[in-house]
């Protein structure tokens, strides 16, 4: 049975595709020798089988090297018939760690840096009738100061809060079969006040480009233009109004027609702001209830082990009372955002940094040109209400930031997207004048002293910071003010793993001091968001509110209160 049949772009879907995830022949490439050794060839043997999309360190890849790989190789076939050549072949891959190529019978069609965000190479030109061979080499080297790992351990063990590493192909490769005149893009512009959507459309070839949109099955408009190629802009006006709101989602359907292209979609009708130190949804001050979400998964790694999954681990959230997630340190696969615009559950858009060095000029080459990437493929999601770039960015063998490459990344992401908040970097160290949310990074234990480091901010004074960036970092009571993460305390029967300060010693300590450490945030005026660390267990880090294999510590039922109650800043 091939693993993750779901097309992997829901919001950018065309019926005729061909997913080529299942077995695969692999090899491990220990000395990056591959290319000398002519891998490409198709006469080469590769000696195992790896079940794509799973990386190699995970167990349901059927390889379960947790070992450092710095170069792997995948090879399949697949087959073309007459008919499918007649438009053009597009080759996608959901993300592949870190630098691809990719050869189609024998030869170089493309190449990708980065280890997070999909890509596709135009492979028309490359294949035959019949069957066609596909190889695909990854090169990945987490211990290079100007590749960003994220979480992935950068000694042999996972330790603290670093875990198994992830190599080659992490999510599905499919292929995609479209007319020579396509659209190639979309970008939307909802409007709740004018009951519109704008649409920037990248298009191929000439035609008339049309777009209908309906809601729960019900027509609710369409519209059209005609077009030479390039970019358009065409506004729908929508027959009714259905605000995309917390906790139920909403979403419109879309289909766009441009020739012989039929490409489905959808969008969220939604108003984001931050104003007065609030966030507001479509014009209602929302308190912005975030739980720490890592991505990780006992089987898969990166890679969640199904669909269902993915979706579980937002309902999973809800029922512990929280509203939305920070995805840290890893970019999500689209399915989990388009569970997410399902539910009307908000995320924060965030890009795996560790293991940049930041305090080198030329790191800006290592997460400046995915991180658009990722803005672009990610803008239309509904659910996301702010990027991140950057977290935690400490000093380096004591060289401190770069002030302008964190700087350069935050004015290219308000560039690429004005419509949503941008943090520089969460937690520290900030860069006076860029960034749009002041954040911090609290995990002290003590419910008193968490309530009282932020009762300044209620009389109009500055945020003392703690020890770790007094100096580096200042609060102007001006910004919207956030505490991005909090919490993470240990909790395991046997009192093992790892985790913020002491753990509690038994059931009532922990709620007790779960509920104080979140009542002194929820009942501060100037505070517009939490992020509790964590939803689950990873691996040795213990302070999940689930296990690692997302059984609840706790009942949802007594959790749900503490994090669900109406906030001071709310209205």
């Amino acid at each position: 049975m091939i693993p993750r049949q779901e097309h992997p772009k829901p919001q950018f879907r065309r019926d005729n595709w061909l997913n080529l995830n299942g077995v695969w022949e692999f090899e491990k490439d220990s000395g990056n020798s591959g290319s000398e050794r002519g891998f490409e060839d198709k006469n080469h043997v590769f000696p195992l089988k790896i079940n794509v999309p799973f990386c190699p360190q995970s167990t349901l890849s059927g390889i379960a090297d947790t070992d450092f790989m710095s170069s792997v190789w995948y090879r399949r076939t697949f087959v073309l018939s007459e008919a499918d050549l007649d438009g053009r072949i597009v080759l996608h891959f959901g993300a592949c760690d870190y630098f691809t190529t990719v050869f189609v019978n024998g030869k170089a069609a493309g190449t990708h840096k980065g280890g997070y965000v999909s890509f596709s190479f135009d492979i028309t030109g490359f294949v035959t009738p019949g069957e066609n061979i596909l190889t695909v080499h990854a090169e990945d080297n987490e211990r290079d100061p100007l590749i960003p790992s994220g979480k992935q351990s950068r000694i042999y063990y996972s330790h603290g809060c670093d875990y198994t590493r992830t190599t080659g192909i992490w999510q599905t490769v499919w292929i995609e079969f479209t007319p020579k005149t396509y659209i190639s893009g979309l970008k939307y512009f909802p409007s709740l006040e004018n009951g519109t959507l704008t649409v920037i459309a990248d298009l191929r070839g000439a035609g008339i480009l049309r777009v209908d949109s309906s809601f729960g099955g019900t027509d609710t408009g369409s519209a059209e233009t005609e077009s030479s190629g390039g970019q358009v802009t065409i506004t729908l006006k929508l027959t009714e109004k259905h605000p995309w709101e917390l906790g139920r989602g909403g979403l419109y359907d879309l289909t766009f027609t441009y020739g012989q292209d039929v490409v489905h979609s959808y969008f969220g009708l939604r108003s984001i702001s931050y104003r007065n130190k609030k966030f507001y949804l479509n014009g209602k001050s929302v308190f912005q209830r975030l739980v720490l979400d890592q991505g990780f998964y006992p089987s898969g790694i990166y890679t969640a082990p199904t669909d269902g999954e993915l979706e579980a681990d937002v309902t999973r959230s809800m029922a512990m009372g929280f509203n939305g997630a920070r995805l840290h340190q890893k970019v999500f696969e689209e399915r989990f955002l388009y569970h997410a615009d399902r539910h009307g559950y908000i995320v924060w858009g965030e890009y795996p940094n560790w293991g940049l060095d930041h305090s080198r000029p030329d790191a800006i080459y290592g997460i400046l040109p995915e991180w658009l990437e990722e803005v672009s493929r990610d803008f239309n999601h509904p659910s996301i209400v702010g990027w991140c770039p950057y977290n935690e960015t400490w000093d380096v063998d004591r060289r401190p930031q770069i002030n302008d490459v964190i700087s350069i990344v935050y004015l290219a992401t308000k560039a690429a997207d004005p419509t949503r908040p941008c943090i520089d970097t969460s937690g520290n160290y900030h860069v006076a004048g860029y960034t749009d949310i002041y954040d911090v990074h609290d995990y002290n234990q003590n419910p008193d002293e968490v309530r009282s480091h932020y009762e300044k901010l209620t009389v109009g004074e500055y945020h003392e910071e703690n020890s770790n960036v007094r100096g580096r970092q200042n609060y102007d009571n001006v910004l919207p003010f956030f505490v991005s993460e909090y919490g993470g305390i240990r909790w395991t029967d046997d009192r093992s793993g790892w985790g913020y300060g002491k753990g509690p010693e038994t059931e009532d300590e922990f709620i007790n001091r779960l509920k104080g450490l979140t009542d002194a945030l929820l009942d501060n005026p100037c505070i517009f968001a939490f992020c509790y660390t964590q939803l689950t267990d990873v691996e040795q880090e213990q302070n999940g509110l689930y296990t690692y294999g997302r059984k609840p510590k706790f009942p949802p039922e007594t959790v749900f209160p503490i994090f669900s109650r109406k906030a001071a800043v709310e209205d």
